[in-house]
């Protein structure tokens, strides 16, 4: 299983790393301005509903199904390939559906666009980027199949290929947008910046493409060669609309979530892209860690439970969740700690100036408080799942949105924009909670062993120790982040810092062990 973490969570590293470097391109080119709201709004639309199909209720009632089916050697690739027909011909038409409905989507999402440039933008950027939603869900069921297989590799390596197809949208849309400064009556920044989001909006549907494309060829050569065909309401595929049904409607309730703060978000100029660039640096570890986890660990405790493994399947909750702290919790403390100088760093050029930096970083110092409810949500939600329980995960999610809902709309003249950051962030710890009272009533299988006890108090202390030392050494750094010249090797000194102290606390309090770090670099 840690080798599973490993191969996941590298390859998704590799993918945030590239997916900063768009990140860092769009802002230079676009900053926080019009264009780049409209493309930002219009990117999360198929993207939402990729979580509410693909990633959220489809997934987390398929992969259960489907590695039990693995186990017991019960035709584990007619269920999937049932399961692909029928998800090409829904998507085909939910995505008809949400090309013609588009400016009531950019509505709901923001209605702060209404009457502005943005709204016109955000509907064209939309429609092109909306075929998206029928690419990704199809490999993520497709990557569903992988991973219970245990082959992660290609599976983690799809997204990889997105942000390569993202990075070169811009600079193609940079090498289009040297029209006269006067066509269209428009200067030299307003073409470079349309062009920049035209090729963006492209990027998105061929991105999917390519990312079906790897997976596909991957389940392929697994011995799952996934055909387009005649669908058929097998009683499997009923079943699995059944478990799935209550996980999509959670699903939409975490989608709502999004909504709330996007609309707040929507009525600030420049707060939707504020808001993205600091989610953008919070995923980072989240991805890595927690998405890696959790694509390992359900078909992990399915199999357990299939197995009839007790022991096992508590030995690996207790492995996931302590690794899942070891990793996100330093994190969150220098999120907390040094969010000016990683965003003014990462982020500050061209376009995006001393004002963006500092309303960004401020929401990512929110972010970083929720970012280890955010990891931990990965490593219970599988207990749920594994078990074919979609229904109190969703009883869960609505209090989750109540409290999203109450705080982001609330908090609105106290907090501003930063109202959307706090609400997801308590409504994340709020879910967290809740999931584990939830899982009292499995037994002994998912409760916490009594090492990852020891530990997990002592990974806190080693991560506060840590932040004292990240903030005496940015005092004595602060003068080289004046410097253009001085930023990079003075972030680099920053991070240096966190990871030589979180190291030599933690080994000394034993908050983790050496021989676990060897052992997860060698696997």
């Amino acid at each position: 299983m840690l080798k599973g973490f490993v191969t996941v969570g590298a390859w998704t590293l590799v993918s945030r790393v590239l997916g900063f470097v768009r990140d860092i391109m769009i802002a230079a080119y676009l900053g926080a301005g019009p264009v780049a709201e409209a493309f930002l709004v219009a990117f999360s639309l198929p993207n939402m509903f990729r979580r509410f199909f693909a990633e959220g209720a489809f997934n987390m009632a398929f992969i259960p199904l489907f590695s039990k089916k693995l186990e017991a050697g019960d035709d584990a690739k007619g269920f999937a390939q049932d399961a692909f027909a029928g998800m090409i011909v829904i998507l085909s038409v939910f995505t008809a559906i949400g090309i013609v409905a588009m400016p009531w989507l950019v509505t709901a999402m923001a209605g702060g666009f209404r009457g502005d440039e943005r709204f016109d933008l955000a509907v064209g950027y939309g429609r092109i980027a909306f075929p998206y939603i029928l690419f990704i869900s199809l490999a993520a069921l497709v990557s569903g199949v992988l991973n219970a297989n245990k082959r992660f590799l290609a599976a983690a390596a799809a997204p990889v290929l997105l942000n390569v197809v993202f990075i070169a949208g811009v600079l193609i849309g940079a090498a289009l947008g040297r029209p006269p400064s006067d066509m269209l009556g428009m200067g030299f920044d307003d073409m470079l910046g349309l062009r920049v989001g035209d090729t963006l909006a492209l990027s998105v549907p061929i991105g999917g493409v390519a990312q079906l494309a790897l997976v596909w060829w991957a389940a392929s050569r697994a011995g799952f060669r996934l055909t387009i065909r005649r669908p058929r309401l097998t009683p499997e595929l009923k079943k699995l609309a059944v478990i799935a049904a209550p996980a999509a409607l959670a699903g939409g309730v975490v989608q709502i979530n999004l909504l709330v703060g996007r609309q707040v978000a929507s009525f600030f100029d420049g707060a939707i892209a504020w808001l993205n660039y600091a989610d953008r640096l919070y995923q980072l570890p989240l991805g890595v860690v927690g998405i890696a986890i959790g694509v390992v660990l359900l078909p992990e405790l399915s199999r357990r439970l299939q197995a009839e493994d007790t022991g096992g399947g508590r030995h690996a909750l207790s492995r996931a969740a302590e690794m899942a702290l070891t990793l996100t919790v330093p994190c969150a403390v220098a999120f907390v700690v040094i969010p000016l100088p990683v965003t003014a760093t990462l982020f500050q050029r061209g376009a995006f100036g001393p004002e963006d930096t500092q309303a960004t970083a401020w929401a990512l110092a929110i972010y970083g408080l929720g970012l280890p409810a955010f990891v931990m949500q990965k490593v219970l939600q599988p207990l749920f799942f594994a078990r074919e329980d979609t229904k109190s995960p969703f009883r869960y999610a609505l209090v989750a949105l109540v409290v999203n809902a109450a705080l982001a709309i609330g908090l609105i003249p106290i907090a501003g924009y930063l109202a959307a950051a706090l609400g997801t962030t308590l409504a994340g710890w709020a879910m967290v909670l809740l999931l584990l009272r939830g899982s009292r009533a499995m037994g002994a299988a998912a409760t916490f062993d009594d090492r990852f006890h020891r530990r997990v108090w002592r990974i806190l202390a080693a991560s506060l120790g840590m932040g004292a030392c990240l903030w005496l050494a940015m005092l004595g750094l602060d003068p080289l982040f004046a410097m253009a010249a001085f930023k990079v090797p003075a972030l680099v000194g920053l991070v240096l810092t966190g990871m030589v102290s979180y190291y030599a606390i933690g080994t000394a309090i034993g908050a983790f062990a050496l021989s676990d770090i060897r052992g997860a670099v060698r696997r």
